[in-house]
């Protein structure tokens, strides 16, 4: 991990991935604990994840309520995507704000995102993988989400491929959110 930039929205972070290249490929180390350490972020990842995905699918916007609530540390291995973060946390100026990264396989960024936010992202190739690292195990009895179409984004497809399960999320304005800024 080699440099940090604030986005728009406190808290969340475009990260910098340390990577070298050869003629033989490329190496990339997407986590480093005592970086994040150092940066002052949450820097204890209990389970990952990832997700394969073709062009045109939209998922998100997905939390955790507490006790089970996250910090998130997401990158893209391969393909393309444009990763959707939506500040959920009462009292925040950036509340129902968000911030936007593309992620791709080769320009080895990741996106830290605290407690208090959702997440999503459209996908812009086909064979897309998305990676998660998240400080809590995941708790279906705890899962949450905003529907991904509700708080003004426009999102680059005009009808995404989304989950049933994600279309049954609250809009932002029925949101009744447990996390404060």
């Amino acid at each position: 991990m080699k440099n940090l930039k604030e986005t728009n929205i406190p808290g969340v972070y475009e990260i910098e991935m340390f990577y070298a290249g050869d003629d033989r490929g490329m190496f990339v180390k997407p986590y480093h604990k005592n970086t994040l350490e150092n940066w002052g972020l949450e820097a204890e990842f209990r389970e990952s994840f990832y997700s394969t995905n073709q062009k045109g699918v939209v998922r998100g916007m997905h939390f955790q309520y507490p006790p089970d609530d996250h910090a998130k540390l997401v990158y893209c291995s391969s393909g393309r995507l444009l990763d959707v973060i939506l500040d959920i946390r009462v009292g925040s100026p950036t509340y129902g704000k968000v911030a936007e990264v593309e992620l791709t396989g080769s320009n080895y960024k990741a996106v830290y995102m605290p407690k208090g936010v959702a997440h999503g992202f459209a996908v812009l190739e086909d064979n897309t993988c998305m990676v998660y690292l998240t400080s809590t195990v995941h708790s279906p009895n705890n899962d949450g989400g905003v529907l991904f179409n509700s708080f003004g984004y426009q999102w680059p497809f005009e009808n995404p491929v989304n989950s049933e399960r994600d279309k049954t999320f609250p809009t932002l304005a029925e949101l009744k959110s447990p996390f404060t800024f």
